[in-house]
């Protein structure tokens, strides 16, 4: 009897730790959210939607931009470019350009990427749009194609202006857009690096965000801090399947905003497993196309398909319907085609495109001609 009353006793004392464990996080954060990536699903949130000073967290949106231009064509990591007045002399952040200096778009996109330098962020606004205005224009057009309800940008970095503001929920959706672009990670994930390094002014980088040193499974994103802002911080960590983005706006204290980063990816981690239903890739079905070069192609899921669960729960078996496009010819390869609509009974849970696996070409007139002559001599048409 009293083992058993011991055992109770213990009951009564843990339990509010768990019943109470979210009102625990982000307590000295003004806003919060924790999300996992691959579903989009919010684990923890905060007053996501609160428009605030962001500092740092703005070049987020910067380094997508820079990404897509790379990715495009429009930009090489290796091109070198000329620093402008206007970038050495921006202030705040950086990793001390010169008027004129040359250097790559590369060591350029570490010194964001790693000092949160706000001179290298400029010089590759300018490159990009030519001239920092107009990069500031293409930062808020892609916030609108982003669906950002609660974000305007008035520079590219971050300094304190009236009128710059984001949410945690918005930075939340430029995070996972720019960690589509897994290139990004070849820059946040480095702890340390250097620039210059065959002149004279070797400039040592060593990342702003510790946790890529410090928590297991950390390779990213992006610190900031102004006046105005306070302390801000994403942070994104996988372990086994799962990917989980941490945002806190407004600490007052460097060391309780890293603290309670860990506590939220912790509070992620620990209560919760991403299944993989299907794998990115993997053969869907088989596309005929009469006019199409190929006779079968394969059709493939563009992405995984992920289902978030928590520990204590077990997978269960989920419908699919294939839904395909008003598909024209040509086909480059990864070209969406259609949807693969997933269901727990009748309520849809999610929508995931399918992608052709190779380039798809028009049969030339000469060949349709000859089908249709073989078909004739076959008696397949009457």
């Amino acid at each position: 009897m009293k083992k058993i009353c011991v055992f109770f006793l213990i009951i009564l004392l843990i339990c509010p730790y768990f019943v109470n464990a979210e009102d625990e996080l982000a307590k000295n954060a003004k806003s919060a959210i924790l999300v996992e990536v691959s579903t989009g699903n919010i684990l923890f949130e905060k007053n996501k939607d609160e428009k605030l000073s962001v500092a740092s967290l703005t070049k987020m949106m910067a380094q997508l931009l820079i990404l897509e231009a790379v990715e495009k064509g429009n930009l090489n990591w290796d091109e070198k470019i000329t620093t402008s007045a206007n970038a050495s002399g921006y202030g705040g952040t950086q990793i001390y350009l010169k008027t004129g200096e040359v250097m790559t778009a590369r060591d350029l996109m570490k010194g964001i990427s790693m000092a949160s330098a706000n001179d290298a962020t400029v010089v590759l606004a300018e490159r990009i749009a030519g001239s920092e205005e107009k990069f500031v224009e293409m930062m808020n057009k892609k916030a609108q194609e982003l669906g950002l309800k609660n974000t305007n940008f008035v520079n590219p970095t971050g300094l304190d202006e009236d009128n710059h503001y984001s949410s945690s929920y918005d930075l939340a959706k430029i995070a996972i857009e720019l960690m589509k672009h897994e290139e990004i990670f070849k820059f946040s994930s480095l702890y340390e690096d250097y620039l210059r390094q065959d002149s004279q002014n070797k400039f040592w980088l060593v990342n702003t965000n510790k946790l890529v040193r410090l928590y297991e499974g950390c390779d990213g994103l992006k610190t900031g801090f102004t006046d105005n802002a306070g302390y801000t911080m994403a942070v994104t960590a996988k372990r086994n399947n799962m990917r989980l983005l941490s945002i806190v706006l407004g600490e007052s204290v460097s060391k309780v905003r890293n603290k309670e980063i860990e506590e939220l990816l912790d509070y992620g981690f620990n209560l919760y497993k991403v299944d993989i239903i299907r794998k990115k890739g993997e053969v869907i079905d088989k596309l005929k196309l009469k006019k199409a070069s190929l006779n079968n192609v394969n059709i493939v899921l563009e992405n995984d398909i992920t289902i978030l669960l928590k520990k204590s729960e077990q997978n269960k078996p989920y419908k699919e319907k294939i839904k395909l496009d008003n598909i024209n010819l040509p086909l480059k390869k990864n070209s969406k085609v259609g949807t693969l609509e997933l269901y727990d009974n009748e309520i849809k849970i999610g929508s995931y495109n399918l992608v052709v696996d190779k380039d798809i070409k028009k049969k030339s007139i000469i060949n349709i001609y000859l089908d249709n002559l073989k078909d004739i001599i076959n008696g397949n048409y009457i």
